[in-house]
């Protein structure tokens, strides 16, 4: 695939990228929110909830999207139960789930605003499916923001629940719960994988 005159490579997120990710984290956020959320909660989220969580890096679960050198986008999947939050404020359990139970969590999808609506995120997403699959996953489910909730919604996710989480200085947040059944490798949804 190319953008902008070069390949995106997708790769495994190191520990050595977390400075480059918060720094493209904090972009995204506050260039692709505008319109969504006000000012205040944009920046209350970006102290809060938008951030690197490194647990996914540990677990080799979170990948970057680069192109020509660069950060491009970044997103992982996750096996454990929580659904978002960063290292400045988990939210939820990290305990283990069960993949024949329960769905894979998508997890900390960011765009630099110059690639956005270039097939970043679909790559991503793609690149988490498969692994998730491969993982014994049958079902896929996020938090999304308001701005992701199109994006999600164009390639399969369906909208389960909003939700409102109330940060630490007051801000309040909304956020939509969404799903999406994995399919196999011939297309099938909900099938067992192979």
């Amino acid at each position: 695939m190319n953008i902008l005159g070069g390949p995106v490579l997708i790769r495994l997120a190191c520990a050595a990228d977390v400075p480059k990710l918060q720094e493209l984290v904090e972009r995204s956020a506050r260039a692709l929110s505008v319109g969504y959320y006000s000012d205040v909660q944009i920046e209350s989220a970006v102290r809060y909830v938008f951030g690197v969580d490194s647990s996914l890096i540990s677990d080799g679960t979170y990948f970057v999207a680069e192109t020509q050198a660069v950060l491009a986008g970044c997103g992982g999947w996750s096996r454990r139960r929580n659904l978002y939050g960063g290292d400045q404020r988990p939210a939820g359990s990290m305990e283990l789930l069960d993949p024949a139970l329960e769905a894979a969590r998508i997890r900390a999808f960011f765009v630099a605003p110059e690639y956005a609506r270039h097939g970043i995120g679909r790559r991503l997403l793609e690149t988490c499916a498969a692994a998730a699959r491969k993982a014994g996953f049958r079902q896929l489910e996020l938090m999304a923001t308001l701005p992701g909730v199109p994006f999600y919604r164009n390639v399969g996710f369906r909208e389960c629940e909003p939700f409102t989480d109330t940060l630490p200085d007051g801000t309040r947040i909304e956020f939509v719960r969404m799903e999406q059944p994995l399919s196999d490798s011939r297309g099938e949804q909900g099938a067992e994988p192979d």
